[in-house]
């Protein structure tokens, strides 16, 4: 069996191969610089999308937090006095949570945590787990008072609604221009923690 050679082009040269290298390798280089340029585009889209989402949460705290004490008159608390992003921290003074909004009088506090919205039951649990660090670690507001929870939101799923009342929180939600408290099921009984 005989082996044949391909046949190559008879004006193939050194040269124009080498030409034909540089000109890939510019393409290469220009192509990582628009790969380079892109990821600059879309870590500055991240960043504005990530403030963006920062502002409208700013916002629906702003919104919840305006004249929050007036929704529990009903209940024989007094909570005029509010406080926004309280921190909570251990005895090394490391910062182990927030509390978006905490509502006192003198004899009790209510931790309310914000969101814009949830459909998330993992909020709730979150929430429950940042109440626990309240009573380890209670800030000076808190300090010697009754605490309570609540759970506002922009938008709020019924799965939320629900879980966040088995918890003993209560419940509010941005509506229209105003916030309310949402009416408990039947039975339901705020934790003091």
């Amino acid at each position: 069996m005989e082996t044949t050679m391909p046949d190559y082009p008879k004006d193939v040269t050194f040269e124009k191969v080498w030409a034909m290298f540089q000109e890939t390798d510019r393409q290469m280089k220009e192509t990582d610089r628009r790969i380079q340029k892109t990821e600059e585009l879309v870590e500055k889209l991240s960043q504005n999308v990530g403030g963006l989402n920062r502002s409208m949460g700013e916002l629906v705290e702003t919104l919840i937090a305006a004249r929050l004490w007036e929704k529990f008159q009903a209940y024989p608390f007094n909570l005029k006095r509010a406080y926004p992003r309280v921190g909570v921290y251990d005895e090394n003074h490391k910062m182990l949570t927030d509390i978006d909004i905490l509502l006192s009088d003198t004899e009790y506090v209510m931790a309310v945590e914000v969101k814009r919205e949830s459909d998330d039951t993992d909020d709730v649990k979150h929430h429950v787990k940042r109440m626990g660090l309240i009573l380890e670690y209670p800030p000076a507001e808190a300090r010697g008072k009754k605490l309570l929870g609540a759970f506002a939101c922009g938008v709020v799923s019924p799965e939320v609604r629900d879980r966040a009342f088995e918890a003993g929180f209560f419940v509010l939600e941005l509506k229209g221009e105003s916030v309310a408290l949402l009416p408990p099921p039947e039975g339901f009984s705020p934790k003091i923690w």
